[in-house]
């Protein structure tokens, strides 16, 4: 009798990681374990004492690899990371993987789909892209330079053999099918709130207020990655309109590679009412997302069809307003605007924003109403539970024949 088809999943964070994609990939491979699939998951060792190479938990299987972790600071060091971790996890495939396994690479490190999915074939196997970010355009994107483009026609090649690409939003999909991926092969599913999350007391209190000494005042909030994608000069430049207010505190809850410029920023500035808090761990994220009034979004110009800020469904979870400030026919600003759960404003508009924030303050119907929108918006759209029935029957099936109708399931958004 054969074994099991397994179900790889390779990236370079998974719990106990912290990023994004760790919380993302924990969650789905736990709840796609707990339906009979065979999961194993292969990540970088995060170096902690105690910390095993090879675990079962939670019915996944994860196996880790003992690579570098230098280069959170500087370039140089994440393409040493990249480098070690991308070596380990081919190595590893290469003899693990047999034919009728599945093999889902997702973004982190960049480009390392291109080789697995070369590896993951010849064993056998199928090959599916769970795209998070687009590389290498949004490294041109946010840097200008254009030396990453180079790597694009080896991308697309990859993204066009492989079973599935899965994109996080139509914008990205529509992106993706522009490089020659079939339609039938492109799967819109969206992240999800981290599991755990639920809607907030109302008005906001909490200890974390006071030990930020921010009680009675209205939290303007961003949380999250502090990363070059997210325009966070324009959040600056309201904060500075806003700086007579003295009941109006805006909050950066994260860390990052923009931190320490704004940081520098605001002491410039002399802004007292801009305040700079650490990231958070996952079991204090509800506390932390319930803090601020109004969440702040960004996005930077350009970068819509790269990357979707998926933080907006934990932000809805916990039953909290956003304020977006990006493109201004981007997918997201669209969503928040359709589902009525806050404003969205161009980066231009940052004194519209300000009058906005100002208004909004006084404003508690529209709180209230806003509030429970984001509510609603998590509940229909954006757990857990919507993406795992996605995954459960896109893994059910076979790569689609060129010409046929799409069957993989599509949210639209």
């Amino acid at each position: 009798m054969s074994a099991k088809p397994r179900l790889f999943f390779v990236n370079r964070f998974y719990w106990p990681d912290e990023p994004a994609t760790a919380q993302l990939l924990t969650d789905l491979a736990e709840a796609l374990a707990i339906t009979g699939h065979a999961v194993t998951v292969v990540c970088s060792h995060p170096r902690e004492p105690g910390c095993p190479a090879i675990e079962t938990r939670k019915g996944v299987e994860v196996l880790r690899i003992r690579g570098s972790r230098i280069g959170r600071s500087n370039l140089l060091g994440r393409v040493v990371d990249f480098l070690s971790f991308s070596i380990g996890a081919l190595r590893l495939l290469s003899g693990q993987v047999k034919a009728g396994d599945t093999v889902v690479v997702m973004t982190d490190p960049p480009l390392l789909g291109c080789m697995a999915t070369s590896v993951a074939q010849k064993r056998g196997a199928r090959v599916i892209h769970w795209i998070q970010d687009v590389y290498p355009e949004i490294a041109t994107a946010v840097s200008g330079v254009r030396f990453p483009l180079l790597f694009r026609a080896w991308r697309n090649r990859a993204w066009r053999s492989a079973d599935f690409c899965v994109a996080l939003g139509n914008d990205m999909a529509g992106f993706v099918a522009s490089c020659g991926v079939a339609t039938e092969r492109i799967l819109v599913c969206p992240n999800w709130a981290p599991a755990g999350l639920t809607p907030a007391t109302e008005p906001p209190s909490s200890d974390l207020r006071n030990q930020w000494n921010l009680t009675g005042k209205f939290v303007v909030g961003y949380s999250g990655n502090l990363g070059r994608v997210h325009d966070l000069d324009v959040v600056l430049a309201v904060a500075n309109t806003l700086r007579d207010e003295p009941d109006i505190a805006f909050v950066f809850i994260g860390d990052g590679v923009q931190k320490r410029r704004l940081e520098s920023a605001v002491s410039t500035s002399g802004l007292t009412n801009v305040f700079f808090k650490p990231a958070q761990p996952r079991e204090c994220l509800n506390a932390a997302l319930s803090v601020p009034d109004l969440h702040l979004v960004t996005l930077r110009d350009g970068c819509e069809r790269f990357v979707f800020p998926s933080k907006i469904y934990g932000i809805a979870a916990v039953g909290r307003p956003v304020l977006f400030l990006g493109p201004r026919n981007s997918e997201i600003a669209t969503l928040v605007k359709s589902e009525a759960f806050g404003f969205a404003l161009c980066r231009e508009e940052f004194a519209s924003a300000a009058a906005t924030i100002r208004d909004f303050r006084t404003d508690v119907a529209k709180q209230a109403a806003f509030r429970h929108a984001a509510v609603r918006f998590w509940q229909s759209r954006g757990r857990l539970e919507h993406a795992t029935a996605a995954w459960a029957t896109l893994l059910a099936q076979r790569k689609p024949l060129a010409g046929t109708e799409a069957t993989t399931p599509v949210f639209d958004q």
